[in-house]
């Protein structure tokens, strides 16, 4: 099935310049004959040119432009796919007070200050969430070129917390630091690390666990989620879940330094014995501190199940940088061979790059089937637009992030806050998958949003995010001409083309104004440029500007990557 039928399964086509009806996406089911892409994890030896690189972009990145597609097609795919991994060997530095007012002032923090170092005062618990949101969408958004942001939000679906149910923001922001400075590690290793960290301890009631009274909340998401998962091929059972949670009785918080802590005190010293899935083994109680070294066996007998674990794991980012079907061809000739990788060491970053340089990544029918997360599509926009955010002051900067943070939950993705310990449906549901992102209350609030910054999207006393439609078209080679100007557009913006009839209708309807000579485009561009300090030339240029723009991003095919 071709890529211009698949989205028009979802949406039905449109004229222009009329707003696409949100509720053609209502009851719409994914088309279940969709070609899927064939190849093997063999290098990729094929053609490296546009549509490949703005392929790989598009699955690593939070957006890209043109110059960043320019650089990347200088390189080889290889070098390429290394250049992305190579992620900073430095963190990005902590989120600081933005958030002071004149009549709300933090006591303890001066504005500009990070903190992540406390005290951690409750009066002030709702200002620092809102700047980790602000501080994280910032670090999405800003024009890396390296996957560190998009393995984070992998992890952090993966591995799913939410912030606003973690006691403290310092709290959350030690977690989400975790999962960034560990986002191409040793995944064994982040386990154990997930395992005993303070916000997942308090999200899944590990800190509550104790020998009178286990809880097998970590215990379960442990196995289903984490680690094994629930195909058919993973036969844990019940009595493995209680277990697995007395093994993992005693972990505790220290409330002063908000760290954790393993307590004899409330561990079940007596030995666990595990199902025949796990060859029976048994765990044997230990006490005083040598009682935490449980957690390692626990983990040690989970990982030896390494074909389980290594299929589950590359399943999910299979979903998450290719696309969301599986069947047995993919199973066998994907998913199988880079978990047999995997299984060797653990280790995120050959797996991934295998991955992104594999036959199959760069396959076409891989190309256009994946739709946008909300992060996605403002930071295609942003970053293809070159919307410029405030450096100073530090309220403004807060402000400005915080902006599209908002826009983002309004839009289905609440960065910090997914739905449930699953994680955001779109990347586990059946049979929909990525389809959940677009409803007919989301998709026009995308539209809504982007269509706001072509024009001034509002942030802080005024202060707006503005696209300057006139820089955008000087980028390419011919704005003058109305034919390349348009197609340039869809090149960028679309990992699709759209019909030629629709090209001349969106032309004549929108940079033309009605007419059907192209001169008109060309005359206005010009004599613009000639007289820059012309209102009306440059009101004349903008208007048409905007006109195409909205048209091309309200399309279907811009919500495909």
């Amino acid at each position: 099935m071709q890529r211009r039928q698949f989205i028009s399964d979802l949406v039905l086509d449109k004229e222009p310049p009329k707003a696409l009806p949100a509720e053609q996406f209502q009851n719409k089911s994914m088309p279940t004959d969709l070609e899927l892409g064939g190849g093997t994890i063999a290098a990729y030896t094929g053609t490296w040119g546009d549509a490949q690189v703005k392929h790989l972009l598009r699955r690593t990145l939070f957006g890209f432009n043109l110059s960043d597609i320019a650089f990347f097609k200088n390189m080889t795919m290889s070098d390429a796919v290394d250049y992305l991994m190579n992620i900073p060997s430095t963190q990005p530095s902590p989120p600081v007070n933005g958030y002071n007012t004149s009549t709300n002032i933090d006591p303890d923090i001066s504005a500009g200050a990070t903190w992540v170092n406390g005290p951690d005062n409750g009066d002030f618990t709702t200002q620092r969430r809102n700047s980790l949101y602000s501080w994280s969408t910032q670090l999405i958004l800003n024009p890396d070129r390296h996957i560190r942001e998009k393995m984070t939000f992998f992890l952090h679906n993966h591995f799913a917390t939410e912030v606003e149910q973690v006691a403290s923001p310092i709290i959350a922001y030690n977690h989400h630091k975790m999962l960034r400075e560990n986002c191409l590690g040793n995944f064994k290793d982040l386990v154990k690390k997930v395992t005993v960290d303070v916000a997942m301890l308090i999200y899944l009631n590990g800190h509550l666990n104790t020998k009178t009274a286990p809880d097998e909340n970590y215990a379960r998401e442990l196995m289903e989620l984490f680690t094994l998962g629930k195909l058919p091929e993973s036969q844990y059972t019940e009595a493995d879940v209680k277990a697995a949670a007395r093994v993992l009785t005693g972990w505790r918080i220290n409330v002063n330094t908000l760290s954790s802590f393993f307590s004899d005190v409330v561990h079940d010293n007596t030995n666990k014995t595990f199902s025949s899935f796990f060859n029976s083994t048994t765990i044997t109680g230990k006490s005083g501190a040598a009682g935490a070294t449980e957690t390692d066996d626990l983990l040690n007998m989970i990982f030896a199940k390494e074909d389980v674990v290594a299929r589950h794991v590359v399943r999910k980012l299979y979903r998450y940088f290719v696309y969301y079907n599986i069947d047995s061809n993919i199973e066998n000739n994907i998913i199988i061979p880079l978990a047999n990788d995997f299984k060797a060491n653990w280790e995120l970053k050959p797996l991934v790059t295998a991955l992104l340089k594999s036959q199959h990544f760069y396959d076409a029918n891989n190309m256009g089937c994946y739709i946008k997360n909300p992060l996605d599509v403002f930071g295609t926009f942003i970053k293809n637009f070159k919307v410029e955010f405030p450096v100073s002051p530090v309220e403004d900067v807060h402000q400005a992030y915080y902006t599209i943070f908002i826009g983002s939950a309004v839009c289905g993705l609440t960065w910090g806050n997914p739905p449930n310990v699953s994680g955001w449906t779109a990347y586990y549901q059946t049979p929909q998958y990525y389809q959940l992102w677009l409803n007919s209350d989301t998709l026009p609030k995308r539209i809504m949003y982007t269509v706001a910054m072509m024009v001034g999207l509002q942030y802080r006393g005024g202060k707006k995010l503005t696209a300057d439609v006139i820089a955008f078209a000087q980028q390419f080679s011919n704005p003058e001409d109305p034919n390349k100007l348009i197609q340039d557009c869809v090149d960028l913006f679309f990992s699709i083309d759209i019909s030629s009839t629709q090209k001349t209708s969106l032309k004549q309807s929108t940079l033309l104004f009605g007419q059907t000579n192209d001169v008109y485009w060309t005359t206005a561009w010009n004599d613009y440029m000639a007289n820059q300090s012309d209102a009306t030339k440059k009101a004349t240029v903008t208007n048409g500007l905007l006109l195409m723009l909205k048209y091309l991003l309200d399309l279907a095919e811009n919500q495909l990557a």
